[in-house]
């Protein structure tokens, strides 16, 4: 009798299990990023997350743009993250509180998420949904970025985060994430395509 209680208790979990996972599938997405660089790195995992998903898209979009010259740039930035700066972002086109699950990419920019990424999270409620955070890096890897992310999103579920070293073209960082299969199995472990 026992083992007909165990095993229909497996069975019931297993098939509770199943059907968590299948309606992770049928929840929306969306994928928001922020991008600078030359390589559009950001922009380019942003998209092939788009791809693999299915998941809308939405590129954030600073009012007053970033020097497109990299130092000045690399130092606006500094000034900005170091005085908290929320730079002031152009309106978001979708609403928000229709999508399940957020996916919000970011490059690393000293140790943590670009200020428009944190003008984005601050704007805006996420209690009860799903952020899955990402970034790109030119070799700091994840650093504070998602750990900044969490704390400005208390209220809301995160995922495991994805980084991916920057390349220069676009087309190398392309390439590179055609090839090595880690977004994909990333997208796999957290439970998002199959």
């Amino acid at each position: 009798m026992k083992a007909l209680k165990y095993i229909t208790l497996l069975i019931c979990l297993f098939m509770m299990s199943l059907n968590a996972h299948a309606s992770d599938k049928n929840k929306k997405i969306l994928v928001v990023y922020y991008s600078w660089s030359e390589g559009k790195n950001t922009e380019t995992l942003a998209n092939y997350i788009q791809e693999k998903t299915g998941a809308d898209l939405y590129q954030i979009d600073v009012v007053e743009p970033y020097p497109s010259d990299y130092n000045k740039c690399v130092d606006q930035a500094k000034k900005e993250i170091n005085a908290g700066v929320k730079p002031q972002i152009k309106p978001v086109p979708a609403n928000l509180g229709d999508y399940d699950i957020i996916f919000v990419g970011t490059p690393n920019w000293w140790s943590t998420m670009a200020p428009p990424v944190l003008t984005f999270l601050t704007d805006n409620d996420f209690s009860g949904k799903t952020i899955v955070p990402f970034a790109t890096h030119g070799g700091g890897g994840e650093a504070r970025c998602f750990v900044d992310m969490e704390k400005v999103q208390p209220n809301a579920q995160f995922l495991k985060g994805l980084t991916v070293r920057g390349h220069k073209p676009k087309a190398d960082i392309d390439a590179a994430i055609r090839r090595s299969k880690g977004v994909d199995n990333w997208l796999k472990e957290i439970g998002v395509i199959d």
